[in-house]
């Protein structure tokens, strides 16, 4: 007998964009070097006192520049993260709260920090479907939400995974041409199921003149198999922005959002996303609210298994109260922390590489994966690939031994990238966000050292968002939050930087 090796499929090939500029110093801090050397040599044509007078305050003001850590931030990144963080506490905007006891008009409960000023609205689509709109009016951006039931990878051939990805990465691709889209993100949920639905579906249809055997058995099934089981929820933000010359009725984007949700959904079942749908205004509230208060989670499947909705707005879906710390964010019933990614895996990884992650983890209350993506559009995606490929060419030509080595790996990466981009390919940058939710303060320690063993088996290098904890919890949920769209610097400055 002959047997046949059965051989796995690879991905990988994601690389950093090499910043411009002089080593660690960015395009600024060339440029500032270029500058402050000129002008240290006009200064030394007059004395040398001179030049040093000007050449030590430019060398004190560059040399944070140089200075980074290992997530790639200088010092003045980090000393900006921590006046920030000081200046809101001396405000006290590290607290919120909501309700008719708060001193926020309507008393309601509105969601706070980065969704405090969003307000929702529903549309149909071509299907007559209810869909869900979050505008964020400080920035003019539109956002809907997908839901889908992804197909799971047990017992399912390689050769199809390998479709499914090509798919998603095709779909990604498509992101680039849509006309006004800012950015995506897709948010994987976890939690321990709660049994709700399993007790609706069993306990209804036992007869009154059941064995008694019979009946204890259905019981038993019903009260213990929650305690090992999990459930998992899927959703797809996409987040459009209209420019301020167009000045478009909310209801004309509306429209224009309708038009575009079956394509986006057909091409979601194609890549394994199973049942695609859009999420209610409704659905979208009732999520939110849950993210915040995970101990009405059970009443939430309830009211909607029972009355098939829970009449949630918008404007109830936040907590009560919320305190921010330097390390946690503590609202309602639950304490969360969040960690950003610093660094992809590395090399070639498998279709599993993230299933670690995306499983439900034990101990926590719920879990949340926010992959990030900011879609390139054609044009910039071949500057960008062809000035990363002049740059590899140069870094593997002008080393020596190990050095010399690994700039030849970034050059063959590069010249794959680009092949790829003209081939069709899209560029698309992504990150990677963890949300954990734990009942009080004593567990989080334990929930840390469970994202850093998931983390490591995943090959992903991530940190803890200290000193941003509200506002990283709040892109982990399905509304829309895009980081690069909240910053005060622009996002180009900052890689200048």
């Amino acid at each position: 007998m002959s047997t046949e090796a059965v051989t796995h499929p690879t991905y990988g090939n994601w690389r950093r964009p090499r910043r411009p500029g002089l080593g660690p110093l960015g395009l600024v801090g060339t440029f500032g070097v270029f500058g402050g050397l000129v002008l240290t040599l006009l200064a030394s044509l007059i004395s040398l006192y001179a030049a040093m007078v000007v050449f030590t305050p430019i060398a004190v003001l560059l040399a944070p520049l140089a200075v980074r850590t290992q997530d790639g931030r200088n010092v003045y990144q980090l000393m900006a993260l921590r006046i920030g963080w000081r200046r809101r506490r001396a405000k006290g905007a590290h607290l919120y709260v909501s309700g008719p006891l708060s001193a926020r008009p309507g008393g309601r409960f509105r969601p706070p920090g980065l969704l405090n000023k969003v307000t929702s609205t529903e549309g149909r689509d071509a299907y007559d479907r209810p869909f869900g709109v979050l505008h964020h009016p400080h920035r003019n951006l539109y956002t809907i939400v997908l839901g889908c039931d992804p197909d799971g990878g047990a017992l399912v051939d390689p050769d199809q995974v390998d479709v499914w990805v090509a798919l998603w990465g095709e779909w990604l691709a498509r992101l680039a041409h849509e006309p006004g889209l800012r950015g995506a993100s897709v948010i994987v949920e976890t939690a321990p199921d709660p049994g709700t639905r399993l007790a609706h579906e069993v306990l209804p249809r036992i007869r009154a003149n059941a064995p008694a055997a019979a009946r204890a058995v259905m019981e038993e099934v019903v009260e213990r198999y929650p305690t090992a089981s999990s459930e998992m929820h899927t959703y797809i933000s996409l987040t459009y922005g209209v420019p301020a010359s167009q000045r478009r009725k909310k209801e004309d984007v509306i429209t224009d959002l309708a038009i575009r949700i079956p394509g986006l959904l057909s091409g979601l079942v194609a890549a394994g996303g199973g049942a695609a749908y859009p999420l209610s205004a409704e659905r979208i509230a009732e999520v939110v609210r849950v993210a915040y208060d995970p101990a009405v989670a059970a009443d939430v499947l309830d009211a909607r298994a029972r009355h098939g909705g829970t009449g949630l707005e918008w404007e109830d879906a936040g907590p009560a109260a919320a305190v921010e710390t330097v390390g946690s964010y503590q609202h309602d019933s639950g304490v969360s922390r969040t960690w950003l990614m610093t660094l992809a895996p590395r090399g070639t990884v498998r279709s599993s590489v993230l299933r670690g992650m995306l499983e439900a983890a034990p101990g926590t209350r719920r879990k949340r994966i926010a992959l990030v993506y900011r879609p390139i559009d054609p044009a910039t995606s071949a500057r960008i690939v062809e000035a990363d490929r002049r740059s590899a060419q140069f870094m593997a030509t002008s080393g020596r031994g190990m050095v010399q080595a690994r700039a030849a790996s970034e050059m063959r990466a590069a010249e794959q990238t680009a092949a790829e981009e003209a081939s069709g390919a899209g560029l698309v940058e992504f990150s990677l966000m963890l949300t954990v939710t734990v009942d009080t303060m004593e567990q989080l320690a334990d929930a840390s050292v469970t994202v850093r063993n998931l983390t490591a088996a995943s090959r992903v290098l991530m940190r803890p968002a200290d000193r941003m904890q509200a506002a990283a919890f709040s892109c982990t949920l399905p509304a829309g939050i895009l980081p690069w769209e909240q910053t005060l610097i622009p996002h180009e400055l900052q890689e200048a930087l």
